[in-house]
This record gives C-alpha cells, structure tokens and sequence, in this order.
C-alpha cells in the first residue's frame, strides 16, 4: 500500500530520516520546510512523490490552514500526519521570558493543534487517516531546566490522549511517538536556552550545558531506526497509542510508572478518604 504523508520539519533530524525512508518504500511525502533553497533540494529527492510546501508551524491556523490545503491538494490526498517540527529550550522556568516561553508553546504545541484541526475534515470524509505526534520522553517524566520545553510536550500528549478517544469513531487512530535520546541537532545547534541566566540557577545551568554538550553526537539512538519504527507503527493493525522510543525512553517510563505507583499505594487511604461517607464502599 502507498501511502501518502505529511511530515513537518523535514530539514533534518527525525523529520529527514522519516521522510526519506517513506520515500524509499515508494511513498508519496509532502514535507514542511522553512527555507526556499531546502523547499527545492526536498522536491527533487523523488520528483512527483517529493513535495515541499514552505511552512513555520508557528504562523497562525489561517496560514498552517492553507498550506495544509495545499499538501492536499498536491498529494491528492493524506493518509498520515507527522507533527514533528518543534525544538527544545533549555532554561529553568523562573529565568525563561515571556516571548520565549510563547514561542516554544507555539511551535511544539499550538502548531500542531492548527494543523491537525485543519486535516481533520480531510481524515473524516476519507473515512481514515492516521495522526502521528512526535513528543519526548520530556513529555512523559519532567526534568530540571526543560520545565518549557516539558509543558508543551505534556499538553502534546493530553491533546493527543483526547483526541484518541474523539477520533476513533472516525477510524482515525492518533499515536504519540516518545523518543528518547537520538544522533539530531537537537542537543547541538537545534537547542535554545534562555536569554537570562540568573545566578539563583548557575549551577543548574551549568550541569545542562555540561550535559547537553556531553550529549550531542552520542546520543545512543539511531534516526534511521526510529523512522522504520514510526512506519512500523502506521503499518500496524492496532497501532500504538504510545510509543517510547530508545532504551532510555523505556527505562524512564518504567521508571515513572513505578515510582507513581508506589506513591499512589503510599497515599491511597488518603485519596479515597476524600470521597463522601455514603458514597464509599
């Protein structure tokens, strides 16, 4: 089966390997880039199953709007959405600034909201599709000095779960891609911090840039690999509503899912003692 995508943020990273191992399989792939000479070099990668529309997810519903009319309209149709594009932003919570904080919500959280709002009438009259959100293990486990970047892929992920429960009337499965770790830009030139460093937070800031610098071009997880995982997943007759990716990302939710049981058992008389009395059983 061909299947047609469309995939955000395509320049590089994740979004690059998914797109050139559907391409390879001999799947049409509209990509979203934000440079004209990128738009062209992608459109001659597999010409007539290669398309670029120039995008920046964080321009508004009525743009994302009309430019996922126009990967419509040159697919012919859309099977999956990959909302990938989205960077992360390295700054405690207190020295983040507004515009900062904004901007990392509108590109991780509100434009993949615009876009899926825009293909969902697509998906329904087809009768089908599938949505595909590209989160973090960020989004699942918090972390010192990702406070932000955490926030926007955790509603990613309440947004997604939702829309789960909402779409599978329609035959629309929705599935959130975890992934920890991977060989991007993402630890390098693809990470922002903060404007204002305060020195309440030096050494915090300090052990982040230690770390990140430490991280880029280690990283243990394999771009190549996390793509055929993902098509793995589209191919699925029950696809995955949560996919961790990397051996770190499982590790971390493991992680998470027993320390939150141990609390909930630790705490338990108190969560149910707030019921009414008549109520209890």
């Amino acid at each position: 089966m061909t299947r047609h995508w469309l995939i955000t943020g395509v320049s590089g990273g994740l979004g690059r390997a998914l797109a050139e191992a559907a391409l390879d399989r001999g799947d049409v792939v509209v990509g979203t880039l934000r440079d004209e000479a990128q738009a062209a070099n992608f459109e001659q990668r597999a010409p007539g199953r290669s398309f670029a529309v120039l995008l920046d997810v964080t321009d508004g519903p009525q743009l994302v709007s009309q430019r996922a009319a126009e990967a419509i309209r040159r697919a012919g149709h859309l099977d999956v959405v990959v909302n990938n594009a989205g960077y992360g932003l390295l700054g405690a919570v207190e020295e983040v600034n507004e515009e900062e904080l904004r901007h990392q919500m509108e590109t991780n959280f509100f434009g993949p909201l615009h876009l899926i709002r825009a293909l969902l009438p697509h998906f329904r009259e087809r009768g089908g599709g599938h949505i595909v959100n590209i989160s973090s293990i960020a989004g699942f486990r918090g972390q010192a000095g990702l406070g932000l970047y955490n926030a926007s892929k955790f509603a990613l992920e309440g947004l997604s779960e939702a829309l789960q429960h909402e779409l599978s009337p329609f035959g629309v499965p929705v599935t959130i891609i975890e992934p920890g770790a991977f060989r991007t830009d993402w630890a390098g030139k693809g990470l922002r911090r903060a404007a204002e460093r305060s020195p309440v937070y030096a050494a915090l800031a300090e052990r982040g840039d230690r770390g990140m610098s430490r991280l880029d071009g280690e990283q243990q997880g394999d771009p190549d690999r996390a793509a055929a995982a993902i098509i793995a997943a589209v191919e699925a007759d029950s696809p995955p509503r949560r996919l961790p990716l990397g051996s770190d990302a499982v590790a971390a939710v493991r992680s998470k899912l027993n320390s939150m049981e141990r609390e909930l058992d630790d705490w338990q008389d108190v969560s149910l003692s707030t019921d009414y009395a008549n109520r209890r059983a």
